[in-house]
């Protein structure tokens, strides 16, 4: 049976998430991700701040190999304490 999916993998993708601003929120982010991927380049990290300073969103860009490896990190994600929302 085939995949319920119009993607093609191996493929880039890129993963959001929004969390209160903190260098323990990034370094979260980058285990929850790489657990699921290995290390990552830097590179693959962008952060932009809310107006406030209070809140930051992250997005990382994976080669994702799966859909099963993309549906495990955002599992992990959402099961955080620390990622107010992942898209």
């Amino acid at each position: 049976m085939a995949e319920d999916t119009i993607m093609e993998f191996p493929c880039e993708f890129p993963i959001k998430m929004m969390g209160k601003e903190s260098p323990e929120f990034h370094a979260t982010a980058r285990a929850l991700v790489e657990k699921h991927t290995g290390p990552l380049d830097d590179d693959a990290f962008q952060s932009a701040q809310s107006r406030n300073g209070r809140f930051v969103s992250i997005t990382v860009t994976v080669t994702a190999t799966s859909r099963e490896q993309l549906d495990n990190i955002y599992r992990e994600l959402t099961a955080s304490d620390a990622v107010l929302m992942a898209l």
